[in-house]
C-alpha cells in the first residue's frame, strides 16, 4: 500500500523532534472485548498494526493497562524493533480490577509501576510520551494533579520519559501542570460525536494558547470515519481489527469532507 502521509500533513510536538502525522493509530481495541484479556485473532491484530504503519501512521496511541498488558505486547511483537520515526504515546494514571473495572492508580509507586510496566512490555529503554490520565473514562474530574504529575517529571529526569503529556484534564488542570512540567500534548475525548471540548481548545488557558499539541481519542469502531485538517491537532483512530485500511482509505477519497475532519482540533 502507498503510504499516506501527505493527507494530513503532520505536527512536530512542541521543543521535541518528535513529527507525528496527522492521523494516528489508538491501540486500545486490539485486546479482546472490554479491553480485557487477548483478542480473537493475534495475528490479525499484528497485521493491523502493521498496516498501518506502512500506510503512513506513526504515532501509536496505547497503555499497559489495556488488556493489561496486552496491546503493548502485541505491538512489541508486530513492530519491535520500531522505525526510527514512529513515535509511541502510551498512558499510566489507571489500572484494571479483576472483574474488569477500570480504577484511578495515582499514587507514587503506582505509577512509577506503570511506568516500568510501559518500559518491559514494548521492550523501550525510554518512553516517547507518557500521558498522565487523571479523569474518568468520559472526562475530566475536578481537583489537583501536582502530587502525580510530579512522579512523572522525576522519571522525566530519570531518563525514563522523554515528553509528558495528560489526559482526561480540564483548563485549570493544564495550567497547573505547565508550572511543574512541560507539556507537549494534551488527549481528550474530543470526536465527531463529543465536541464537549470545543470550549476547552479555544480558552486562552486550553492547548492552543498553551503550545501543546491535541491528540483526540476519536474511538472509531465499525467505520474509521477520522481524518485531520492540515493546521488542526492530530487525530487517533480507535480502530477494530480491519479498520486501519478503512481509516487511511476513507481520508484519501474525502480529504476534505467534513464527515471525515475534526475541523476543531488545534496546536
Amino acid at each position: 500500500m502507498t503510504k499516506q502521509t501527505d493527507l494530513g500533513g503532520s505536527f512536530t510536538l512542541p521543543n521535541t523532534s518528535m513529527t507525528v502525522n496527522r492521523m494516528g493509530y489508538g491501540a486500545m481495541q486490539l485486546a479482546g472485548p472490554q479491553v480485557w484479556g487477548p483478542p480473537r485473532d493475534v495475528d490479525a491484530a499484528v497485521a493491523v498494526l502493521r498496516e498501518a504503519v506502512a500506510s503512513g501512521v506513526n504515532h501509536i496511541d496505547t497503555s499497559d493497562y489495556y488488556g493489561p498488558h496486552v496491546t503493548n505486547q502485541i505491538i512489541k511483537r508486530a513492530l519491535h524493533p520500531y522505525p526510527d520515526a514512529l513515535v509511541i504515546v502510551t498512558k499510566v494514571g489507571a489500572r484494571r480490577g479483576e472483574d474488569k473495572s477500570w480504577i484511578h492508580a495515582l499514587s507514587r509507586q503506582e505509577l512509577i509501576d506503570g511506568v516500568q510496566d510501559n518500559l518491559r512490555n514494548l521492550e523501550l529503554d525510554r518512553l516517547d510520551v507518557v500521558n498522565l490520565r487523571v479523569g474518568a473514562v468520559m472526562g475530566p474530574s475536578e481537583g489537583s494533579i501536582e502530587e502525580p504529575l510530579t512522579v512523572l517529571a522525576e522519571l522525566q529526569r530519570q531518563g525514563l520519559i522523554r515528553s509528558i503529556g495528560l489526559s482526561n484534564v480540564n483548563p485549570e488542570q493544564l495550567a497547573e501542570a505547565q508550572k511543574i512540567a512541560e507539556i507537549v500534548c494534551v488527549q481528550n475525548l474530543y470526536n465527531v460525536a463529543h465536541r464537549s471540548d470545543d470550549a476547552f481548545i479555544d480558552d486562552p488557558r486550553g492547548p492552543r494558547r498553551r503550545l501543546c499539541a491535541v491528540l483526540p481519542a476519536g474511538w472509531v469502531h465499525a467505520v474509521a470515519v477520522v481524518g485531520a485538517r492540515r493546521g488542526s491537532g492530530v487525530t487517533t483512530v480507535h480502530a477494530n481489527a480491519g479498520s486501519a485500511r478503512v481509516a487511511s482509505s476513507a481520508l484519501a477519497q474525502h480529504p476534505t469532507d467534513p464527515r471525515y475532519i475534526f475541523d476543531r482540533t488545534s496546536s
